[in-house]
């Protein structure tokens, strides 16, 4: 990659030499990190017999320890997102299933929740566009139809895309006045973000495509855009839409809803190969009882527990903010 990087015609083709450049920054992060690795484990093992009988020291190579044993971790879940698209940023959309109220609430609370995990992991995410359900319950809280979000990091698609799925909530409904247990379902899909190169294998035509300005909607307040900034682009063929409210001005917005556009025209492209299918996005799903992947329980007693791996807490608390590591992880390990 580097001697191809020296060649001057491959910055006449910008998106190759881009997409080289950053492989190769890549690969370059990786060699650091192991070299790295390499250095600290010569250095802990130097120590190791002092350690023996130097508290303050066995307590300090402990903790150097367990930093490694995380750093490594992480690393080694890395190499089990082989897939062409797990390197990409995603496309991340909530969505409330049937039961008025109470899933549209249960929908905000699993944006909460992600938006909680992308913050732990340092992800950078972003609502593209979010509409809103009534305002209800003693308190007036208002509830979520859809949220979409665009999620940037390094193989932010290869972990959140087995998130794809049904996510079922089973509570004392807080819209009830009779304190009844209500059970909740919203959906989460995620598709991930293509670069410019995959964007050029879909051809949009501007006659199949119908454009709607509106104002952001918004709870109220600060929140409402006054500016018919918003867009809907609509591709006719297929009736596919995306959405993007998000920044200021519509040329914005506009560009962002293209990208949205080209990853769902190229997931649509790709769910005709069925062997694709299973490895973009997995079968399609409805918003019910038999297709949940995760259930959150918080009454008659207290459990998050995924229903492929097995994986299980009675701290739903902590899942509900954001403390999603445990299921992530061995979901990635279970598909290895």
């Amino acid at each position: 990659m580097e001697e191809a990087l020296k060649d001057e015609s491959i910055w006449k083709d910008l998106d190759r030499s881009v997409r080289t450049n950053q492989e190769l920054s890549e690969l370059n992060d990786d060699m650091e990190f192991w070299s790295k690795a390499e250095t600290e484990i010569n250095e802990l093992m130097q120590f190791k017999d002092l350690a023996e009988t130097d508290e303050a020291l066995r307590r300090d190579l402990e903790r150097r320890i367990d930093i490694l044993e995380k750093q490594v971790m992480k690393e080694e879940l890395r190499t089990y997102l082989s897939g062409r698209y797990d390197k990409n940023n995603a496309i991340f959309t909530i969505s409330s299933g049937a039961g008025g109220q109470d899933s549209q609430d249960w929908a905000t609370m699993l944006l909460r929740m992600y938006e909680r995990y992308f913050e732990r992991k340092g992800y950078k995410a972003k609502i593209l566009h979010q509409s809103y359900g009534d305002a209800g319950g003693p308190e007036g809280r208002i509830g979520t139809k859809s949220a979409t979000l665009e999620v940037q990091s390094k193989y932010a698609y290869g972990y959140l895309k087995k998130e794809n799925g049904v996510h079922r909530l089973v509570r004392i409904s807080p819209f009830s006045s009779q304190d009844l247990r209500h059970t909740s379902f919203a959906s989460v899909e995620v598709i991930p973000l293509l670069p410019k190169d995959i964007e050029k294998e879909i051809e949009i035509r501007p006659e199949d495509l119908r454009l709607d300005t509106y104002r952001a909607s918004g709870p109220g307040g600060q929140h409402v855009n006054r500016r018919e900034s918003a867009i809907r682009i609509t591709h006719l063929p297929t009736g596919i839409q995306a959405a993007s409210q998000s920044e200021r001005l519509q040329g914005q917005n506009r560009e962002t809803a293209m990208k949205v556009l080209y990853a769902k025209l190229f997931q649509l492209k790709e769910e005709e190969r069925e062997k694709e299918l299973v490895k973009i996005k997995g079968k399609k799903t409805s918003t019910s009882w038999g297709n949940q992947i995760r259930s959150y329980v918080l009454h008659p007693y207290k459990m998050a527990k995924d229903l492929r791996t097995g994986v299980e807490t009675s701290n739903v608390e902590a899942v509900l903010d954001g403390d999603l590591d445990q299921f992530i992880n061995a979901e990635i390990m279970l598909n290895k």
